[in-house]
């Protein structure tokens, strides 16, 4: 008998399993993010093995970087001499140990399956850190995560098919957000100026840092964290430093560097003249840093400050959001005013798209048709007035809307007479 009552108990529970209702909980509900985390981590395997296997590769950068540090393993060290058949090497010496690494892995850079294998796996690390930050803030809801593994076809292209040097980048981003999600805060800094390292894109995120910094660890605490992030870039560069230290920064960390007017994405509604002129470059740094000093002032300071009690009181995990909303909001700012975004970049800010938008207070249709507006506008080669244009658009709308954000205080932090009581 006992028997018999066991089997209508197992398939109660697996009636209860796939229920509507669970299903539902399992698509809509943020608090159950893991396991589509974990299930799309299994499907994105899938989908980079048969992009890899069934559509071409594409030589975009890679035989570049080759050459480039071709150039350091046959004893150059100065950055002026250093190059490759895209112009002169333009990237810190981080970027330089790593691509030289996979330069002798693969061959000296011939074995192209491998080298798109090893990018897999960067993506595989990749998304495994995102889905972290997006289980601990329970921002969003499951199907956005579905969303954004399975709709960027321009995404997985630049991962592995074009073999950049950004998604090295950003995998070293991401690992450092989760150190200072987790309190490590030092090994977080070594980490974010290792990406710096490999492309100074990274830096879009550092004014939020620095705030959390100030707010979290206080003034001293801030210092040992700078001289850490400072440390790691004079020790990497020392080589080179100590060979041509004018050609090294001149050409690792050029902040004036012209791009070229057939790449941009964002600007193909100005004339070539209009994008060259250097009164259009100010005019953008000037309205960067004033939205910056808007948003640091005006919402940042009151999110960080309260991330920062919270953490060192063991607050509940979703006071995460407080860190996260600041430095992707920081990366959107410096990429809505940046003088010129290449296809390669949409990485630096497409795993943070939904957060952000789950964020902001729209309508889930509105905040699916901003996702997709964008997607198209990514992935429409070349550009056009209109499609620059509308990303224009789709980026001023979330960034109003971020503005917007000043409930997620309330939602987040418990009220400050329940802060006393605790302590």
């Amino acid at each position: 008998m006992a028997v018999r009552r066991a089997a209508p108990s197992r398939w109660r529970r697996l009636r209860e399993a796939v229920s509507v209702d669970r299903l539902q909980q399992c698509l809509f509900s943020p608090e159950l993010c893991a396991p589509m985390a974990a299930l799309l981590l299994l499907a994105e395997c899938v989908i980079n093995v048969a992009v890899i296997e069934r559509v071409k590769y594409t030589e975009i950068d890679w035989r570049a970087y080759m050459q480039e540090v071709e150039g350091v393993y046959n004893g150059t060290l100065d950055y002026s001499r250093l190059g490759g058949d895209t112009g002169p090497l333009v990237y810190p010496a981080g970027f330089v140990y790593i691509f030289l690494g996979l330069y002798h892995i693969t061959s000296g850079g011939a074995n192209m399956r491998l080298a798109q294998y090893i990018f897999m796996a960067i993506y595989l690390a990749n998304w495994a850190l995102v889905s972290r930050l997006y289980v601990r803030s329970k921002k969003v809801p499951p199907y956005v995560l579905a969303v954004m593994s399975l709709t960027s076809y321009r995404v997985h292209s630049i991962y592995v098919l074009r073999l950049f040097n950004d998604p090295v980048a950003m995998l070293l981003l991401y690992a450092s957000i989760n150190c200072f999600m987790d309190a490590r805060w030092s090994l977080g800094s070594l980490l974010f100026s290792l990406g710096v390292s490999v492309k100074m894109s990274v830096l879009l995120f550092a004014p939020a840092l620095l705030l959390a910094y100030l707010y979290t660890l206080g003034f001293w605490g801030t210092v040992k964290q700078l001289t850490i992030c400072g440390g790691v870039q004079v020790a990497l560069g020392a080589p080179f430093l100590a060979a041509a230290p004018v050609a090294y920064l001149r050409g690792a960390f050029d902040l004036g560097r012209v791009f070229q007017y057939q790449w941009t994405v964002n600007w193909r509604c100005l004339a070539e003249e209009v994008f060259l002129d250097r009164r259009l470059h100010v005019l953008l740094l000037a309205l960067h840093l004033i939205v910056l000093a808007l948003f640091a002032q005006g919402r940042w300071r009151r999110f960080l400050s309260a991330f920062g009690r919270l953490q060192a009181t063991g607050g509940p995990e979703i006071s995460c959001q407080l860190l996260l909303l600041p430095l992707f909001t920081a990366n959107l700012i410096g990429m809505a005013f940046a003088r010129s975004l290449h296809y390669q970049f949409y990485v630096w800010y497409y795993h943070s798209l939904p957060y952000l938008l789950w964020s902001a207070p729209f309508a889930p249709v509105t905040r699916l048709c901003l996702l997709g507006v964008i997607e198209l506008c990514w992935n429409t080669y070349p550009s056009t007035p209109l499609s620059s244009a509308a990303l224009h658009c789709c980026h001023l709308v979330l960034i109003a809307g971020l503005w917007r954000t000043g409930g997620l205080l309330s939602q987040v932090a418990p009220p400050a007479r329940a802060q006393k009581l605790k302590k």
